[in-house]
């Protein structure tokens, strides 16, 4: 991945609600969410909405399709994976012990990337 790829799409991310929109949508999986479903969730205005969807397009975050009448965004999970790549490709000076770059507490699901809950965020 190119470093201005990266660099979109973390400026993309670099935002209040789009960043909750991406969330949203990572969330939702391969299926996606409508534009109306990601509006209502995130109250949000369709004005804005379409302004922030579109940044997130741009930056090739999210892709989006038709069905019927409806558009249908959804996360593009290759590039996420691809910016997270970039981030790490040479974690630990690519030690040849790849054991060293695990995190030694790793996040429970059911804690992780959650702001209502005062347990520990990892399974130690």
């Amino acid at each position: 991945m190119e470093k201005k790829d990266v660099l979109a799409g973390l400026a993309a991310l670099a935002q209040e609600t789009r960043l909750d929109i991406f969330r949203l949508l990572v969330e939702a999986g391969p299926e996606g969410r409508s534009a109306g479903a990601i509006a209502e969730a995130l109250a949000v205005a369709p004005a804005t909405l379409s302004f922030h969807l579109s940044n997130l397009t741009h930056a090739g975050l999210i892709v989006q399709r038709r069905e019927s009448r409806s558009l249908i965004y959804s996360a593009d999970f290759d590039r996420m994976t691809g910016i997270v790549g970039f981030l790490s490709e040479n974690c630990c000076g690519r030690s040849s012990d790849a054991g060293v770059c695990i995190p030694v507490c790793a996040p429970r699901p059911e804690a992780a990337n959650t702001e209502k809950t005062t347990a520990p965020r990892c399974g130690c």
